[in-house]
């Protein structure tokens, strides 16, 4: 006989240990051992490279046009790229594939 309640609870067990497998997001430390290729250092015996990162606008340079009061618009660069020996926040993605670059971190003394 079909029990519809005993269904659908093994239908979320299956969902749920489908999620557990395929490695969900998670926050990291990280440290930034090389700037040019990019290189941050989880653990002793891992670390990332670029092809790896995927890096916010609060750790990368870029640029914005900004408008004036006279409609004129220039352009300017704003510098936050990442320094050798910073620490950073990672979110690893969904399969731990790629790695997201949230933020600088300090060290509270």
């Amino acid at each position: 006989m079909f029990n519809a309640a005993e269904f659908l609870a093994n239908v979320k067990r299956a969902a749920v240990e489908a999620v557990r497998a395929e490695k969900p997001f998670a926050l990291m430390r990280g440290h930034v051992t090389s700037i040019a290729p990019l290189k941050i250092q989880i653990d002793q015996k891992f670390e990332l490279v670029s092809t790896q990162l995927l890096l916010t606008n609060a750790v990368r340079d870029y640029s914005v046009e900004l408008v004036n009061e006279a409609g004129e618009t220039k352009k300017y660069t704003v510098k936050l790229g990442l320094k050798q020996g910073e620490r950073v926040l990672l979110l690893r993605t969904n399969g731990g594939q790629k790695f997201i670059v949230l933020d600088r971190l300090e060290a509270l003394i």
